[in-house]
Formats: C-alpha cells, structure tokens, sequence
C-alpha cells in the first residue's frame, strides 16, 4: 500500500510539473506574439504607394475619355455615310444592347408558344445601312419608334433599305408607318420590292433582278397601329439580310417613311457572326 502510494505522488507531480511548462509555453507565446494593430512601415507604404498609382490611374482614365459633345460631333459628321447608330447608342453605347437581350428574352417567350416575334432586336445596326438617304435620317431611325426622325430619301424618291440580321430568321409580316404619322402622304412609299440574301444590292441591279415580292401600299397600310403586312412566308424562311427597294411614292419628289417593324422567327442555333468573315480573314 505505500508503494503504491509513492507511485501515485510521484505520477501527480510529473504531471502538474507538465501542466506547468504547457502554461509557461503558452505565456511565452502571447508575450511574444505581434498584436493585431502592430505598425510595419514597409507594408503601409506599398499601400499607400499603389493607392496613390490607383489614383493617378483613375485620373488619366477621366481624363482620356471623350465627352458627351465630341461623341455627339462624330455621329453628327457621319449621319451621311451609311451610319447605323442612333444618338442613343452614341452616348451610351451599352444601352441598346441591353435593351435587344431583354427584348430577346420577351422574344424567345412568345416563340416558345409559337406566335411571332418582334425581329427588331435581331436586326445588325452595324451592317444594315440605307441608299440614297438625306443627312440627318439614317436608317436607325426606322427602329426607334418614332416617326417624327425616320428615313428620307435625298436625290429622288428612290430609297434602297438594306437590314441585316444577327442570325438566320424567318419572316411573316412586315410593318409600315408613314413619316411624321402622315401628315404628308404625298411621302409615303407606294410600290416596294423586297429582296432575301441580296448584298451590295444597287438601283440598277434592283431594277434588273426579280424580287421576292412586290408590295403596293396606300395610306390606310401606313396608319400607326394598322395590321401587319403578310408575306409570302415559304420565300422568307432562312433569311439573313432583306433588302427594301422602294422604287415610288405617292406623288413627292422624296420618299420619307417614319417607321419599319419585321415578324417571324428565328432559326434556332444560328449566329451571323459565324457565317460573315471578319476583317484581316482569309
């Protein structure tokens, strides 16, 4: 019995001398540990150097940026060469392009229950252009909604309008208004020939190939809010370009036209970008 305990005594104070360096370790180790808010010069100077560079960054960026008047200046010098852009595109060049995806998507709702959609989102601005048109009325009018801008012809009353799509769509209807909601009639189109995959169409080519279709208009098919054109649809189903020769018009010696809305659908899977060879291609 006092062996046993002398063993015991002997094992409880190797333990609490144990016990004892563990603490005397972790005293050690809090006395020399760094608090959190320590000072290190080096590190606080990079901070600050690179904020400063951020800055001086930040600055030159403002400062090489164009303004809102010189963006406006350029579009207006080129509102006569084929310019696809709208004001609103000039200033803030994101915004139409939100503007079509949130379209897209509304479009891609009705296609899903089979009923046409609006084309108009799936129109390239960049690589549809218009022929014989008057400063100031670049064919990106027609896709704003607003027939006081629209389009007018300049020499004549011919007008060759060339729209281009994003990818493969099929049309069903199309959608005249008169300019400046036809308090001249005497500008509204009257006979339109519509052509499919034609580029670089001219007048006098427009004159000598068959189009598609040919459409007579009067004034009621120009009214805001009048029913959609129907077309051929088995001649408009793998279309990437339409282009609109408007060879008459109702009596004036231009054509003006207000407002232009396309119908169908698109062909799923297809993207123009694909099929349209870039610059510096082979």
């Amino acid at each position: 019995m006092a062996l046993l305990d002398n063993n015991t005594t002997t094992a409880t104070a190797t333990a609490t001398k144990e016990e004892e360096e563990e603490d005397g370790d972790l005293a050690a180790a809090e006395t020399h540990s760094p608090p959190n808010n320590i000072s290190h010069p080096e590190k606080d100077a990079f901070v600050v150097k690179d904020g400063d560079d951020m800055l001086a960054n930040a600055t030159a960026n403002l400062e090489e940026e164009p303004s809102n008047e010189s963006i406006v200046n350029e579009h207006k010098n080129n509102n006569n060469n084929n310019n696809s852009y709208t004001m609103a595109e000039a200033l803030f060049p994101g915004a139409t392009d939100a503007a079509a995806a949130a379209a897209g998507a509304a479009s891609a709702d009705a296609a899903s229950n089979g009923q046409p959609i609006d084309l108009n989102p799936h129109i390239d601005t960049q690589q549809s252009y218009a022929k014989n048109q008057a400063a100031g009325t670049p064919l990106s009018n027609l896709f704003i909604g607003d027939s006081t801008l629209g389009c007018k012809s300049d020499a004549d009353e011919q007008l060759i309008l060339h729209i281009s799509f994003r990818e493969f769509v099929k049309i069903k209807s199309i959608q005249f208004v008169a300019f400046n909601n036809g308090v001249d009639p005497e500008l509204n189109p009257s006979k339109v020939h519509l052509f499919v995959n034609r580029e670089n169409l001219g007048f006098e080519d427009a004159e000598d190939v068959d189009p598609q279709q040919t459409l007579h208009l009067t004034a009621e098919d120009l009214k805001q809010g009048s029913a959609p054109i129907k077309l051929k649809y088995v001649l408009y189903q793998r279309v990437s370009s339409l282009t609109l020769f408007i060879e008459d018009n109702q009596g004036a010696e231009i054509t003006a036209l207000g407002a232009l809305k396309l119908y169908g659908h698109t062909v799923v899977g297809t993207n123009m970008g694909d099929f349209k060879k870039q610059p510096g291609q082979e």
